[in-house]
């Protein structure tokens, strides 16, 4: 069975930058020991992507903080990351979830039998998203989340977002 990592917004303004918190500078060394576990070809990240206009998109009224706008340093993959990351498949996604991804991941389970783990920031927002958009696409692909390997807007958000994970049968490693 083929294990394909998914590497959710290691993005700078998620790690020390507009939203950054101590939790997601803290995870960055283990995301790097999980990517160098895995083959190149089978590792697949997102970058959350806005523009200019985010302010007048309705996740920017609701979250007035102007961050991964593309282009800039806080967009960017954290420089101790990104050489781990460098020539893997990349989904840009201007909100929390990605369909493309979804799709990728569909066509991969199409041709062989795979199971998925992911990592990331933030875990409360596009890690749960995603693993539950995944989820809902191929509820037979075996599915965990790395813990350690994650990070939420806060600690107790962190931790409710691995409680809703595991209630939708997501495999939560500790």
């Amino acid at each position: 069975m083929r294990k394909i990592l998914i590497v959710i917004d290691m993005q700078n303004d998620f790690i020390d930058g507009a939203l950054g918190t101590k939790e997601a500078c803290g995870i960055v060394d283990n995301v790097i020991a999980k990517a160098e576990s895995y083959a190149k070809d089978n590792i697949v990240a997102t970058m959350d992507t806005h523009g200019d206009n985010y302010s007048e998109t309705q996740e920017g009224r609701n979250l007035p903080v102007p961050h991964c706008i593309k282009g800039t340093d806080g967009w960017k993959i954290n420089e101790k990351l990104s050489p781990h990351l460098a020539g893997v498949r990349v989904y840009e996604k201007p909100g929390f979830g990605s369909p493309a991804l979804v799709e990728h991941i569909k066509e991969l389970a199409a041709k062989e039998e795979i199971e998925i783990e992911m990592v990331g920031l933030c875990t409360d927002i596009c890690v749960v998203t995603n693993a539950l958009m995944i989820k809902g696409a191929l509820p037979e692909v075996p599915i965990c989340v790395d813990a350690a390997c994650c990070a939420g807007v806060t600690p107790e958000s962190h931790e409710h977002a691995l409680f809703t994970m595991a209630s939708c049968q997501i495999q939560i490693n500790r």
